[in-house]
Parts: C-alpha cells; structure tokens; sequence
C-alpha cells in the first residue's frame, strides 16, 4: 500500500506527530504556510520529543507567527532580478530557472515560503518555458542554468525532458545544476526514468543535495545518491544552519562526513535567510563562525562546507566564514589555527 505525504494539521494528528490540543494554533499556521512530510521524513520524526531535529525542520510551529521587523517575505530580493517569469538573473553568467514552486516537503525556515506551495506561484506554463529559454538564448553570458523553485525533481521526466531538449539547443549553456531534496525525503522517486531525463540535455549535470541533519542520510537516501552518481551526474550538498538542527560542531560535521560517505562534496552552508517567522531558526553570524572553526582542523578538508549568507537586498552571496588571517601594522600577518591559537606569518628568521 502507498503510504501518502501529510498535508493538514488533521493528517499530522492522525500520524501521532503532533498533539491534537495543538490542532486550532496549527491549523492558523498552516492557513499561511504549506505543509507537506513525506513518508520517508514522517518515518524519521519522534513525535514525542519537541526537540526532534527532523521534526523541527518539517512540523509546523506556532512560532512561524511572529515576524521580527527585519523579515521580509522576498528575503534574497528574487523578483527584482526577474527580467522575465521564472528567470532570477543575478549573477552576470547563471541563472536561476524557477519551472516550478511546489516541493514533495515544506521546510518550515524556506526563504521562499511566500512563492511555494498549492497557494503559490504554480507551475511554470509553455509559453512562459518558452520565453524564459528564450532569455537564455538571447544571452550569450549564461554559462549555468540552475533548475529549483519548489523542488524541480517534483516534476515528470516527460516535463523535465522537455526542458532539458530546450536547453540543450543553447550552446552557451555548459552547466545544468539541480537543487533538490528529492533524495533524501523520496528516495524512491529517483527511478530510471528521471535519471535520463536529468541526462537529455547531453550537458554537464549537477544536483545539488539539500539536508541539513546526519539521520536524513538514510541507507535509501544513499542509495538515490549512488544512482545518480554511477550514472555520471555530480552531486554537491546545501544544508542551512539551524538553530537546535544542526548548531553544533559534532552535528555538523557527522553531516558532512555522511556527504563524503555518500559521493557527495560539501558546497554551501547557508546562513538562514530573514523569511518571516523563522527567527527561531537564527543565530547570530559570530556563533556560526565559532562553529565553523571548531570543524576547522577536526574533519577532512573533503568536509569542508563554504559558510555563506545572501546578503538581503539581492547583493549577491558572502562568505562569511571566520578570517584566520589579520594583517598586523609591522606587514605580517597573524594567523589562527583550528586550535584557537595565532601565529605570526612569516615567522620571524631563527
């Protein structure tokens, strides 16, 4: 039998993942917000502790209710680098190819949770596809074309095939990038059918991974991985830190190294972005460096993620990652080591 994903606060009462005195106050969050917790993630989440890292990620929290000043509902400033719909042309040579804005899961800290969902921006239609592939063609600068929205592996190979036949006839387009969460929280769908169609465009293809917890790394999960992997598309990883997820150098680097286990190389981990009720979820950037260096020198460089925050206004990305280097007045600089401790380079002659 199919077990279905969990779409309504009733669903998640029925699944023992919610208590039923919270129903009312959930309901007025998800009045607002989508939900959706697939199987795979359902399976993962202990409904009896508050504090489940998967469960925080997916369940809906009355807190998502407060907004703080600083939240806006277009945190990265998307629309204002949309020369046409579905196209994010921020950077002078990717683009951002938004074909769809529902996902398989919700994640309840999504900067974009404005644009996704059955209320949101809906699924990209022909004559918009052709526009946009048309911008493409139209310039000459876009190297990579990134696919997400939503979740773009929620699409049909038929669906997916077109758009890959469309970008396949674009010669200046060399990169084809996938940003999904498809593998971890439905592994299954990664069948035979999807591969080729993320292979019908004859281009490099890349996916890039999002989870943010070592326990979604599931052995099904890996498995997605290894057939995407063996059959030739690169995978790299995007997880976000999370307050009470993921806000520990331990935790942290099991996930990273879980990433390496898996064939998949660290790339991004995301400062969380100012999307409205997800304070909760936000630290401030000098605890997040002070975990980053505390990985520092304790995991394999192949562990080792890029700590970035898109700076709000739409300015782009920013490492934000601890400097270990500070120039001092006499011209050397001093150094720190993953130990805390400085060193003065060059050293002085012996």
């Amino acid at each position: 039998m199919t077990v279905r994903s969990l779409k309504s606060p009733e669903d998640l009462v029925d699944a023992g993942l919610i208590d039923e005195s919270r129903l009312e106050s959930v309901r007025r969050v998800t009045e607002r917000y989508a939900v959706a917790v697939t199987p795979a993630m359902a399976g993962l989440i202990d409904g009896n502790d508050a504090s489940d890292p998967i469960g925080l990620q997916f369940l809906p929290s009355e807190a998502e209710l407060l907004q703080t000043p600083e939240e806006r509902a277009d945190p990265i400033s998307d629309e204002a680098h949309s020369p046409v719909p579905g196209i994010v042309h921020r950077y002078p040579d990717r683009v951002l190819l938004k074909a769809v804005h529902v996902c398989p899961v919700y994640c309840r800290f999504c900067f974009r949770r404005e644009m996704v969902g059955p209320q949101g921006n809906g699924t990209m239609g022909a004559d918009e596809l052709s526009t946009a592939l048309a911008y493409i063609r139209d310039h000459e600068e876009i190297w990579e074309v990134i696919l997400t929205g939503g979740d773009p592996l929620v699409l049909s190979p038929r669906r997916l095939t077109a758009i890959m036949e469309g970008l396949k006839a674009i010669a200046h387009v060399k990169i084809v990038r996938f940003h999904t969460r498809v593998p971890v929280v439905d592994p299954g769908h990664i069948e035979t059918q999807l591969i080729e169609a993320l292979k019908s465009s004859g281009k490099t293809t890349y996916i890039a991974l999002h989870a943010n917890h070592p326990r979604e790394l599931t052995q099904e999960a890996r498995a997605a991985c290894a057939r995407l992997i063996d059959a030739g598309i690169a995978m790299v990883s995007q997880s976000v830190l999370l307050k009470g997820i993921n806000d520990a150098p331990d935790i942290l680097a099991d996930l990273m190294r879980a990433f390496v286990e898996t064939r998949v190389k660290p790339y991004y981990l995301h400062h969380p972005d100012l999307a409205p009720g997800t304070s909760h979820f936000r630290m401030n950037i000098e605890d997040g460096q002070r975990i980053i260096a505390a990985m520092r020198g304790y995991i394999s460089g192949l562990c080792q993620p890029t700590y970035v925050l898109d700076i709000p206004g739409g300015h782009g990305k920013a490492v934000i990652g601890q400097n270990a280097a500070a120039k001092q007045p006499e011209g050397c600089y001093s150094i720190s080591d993953f130990n805390g401790n400085d060193h003065i380079y060059p050293p002085s002659a012996e």
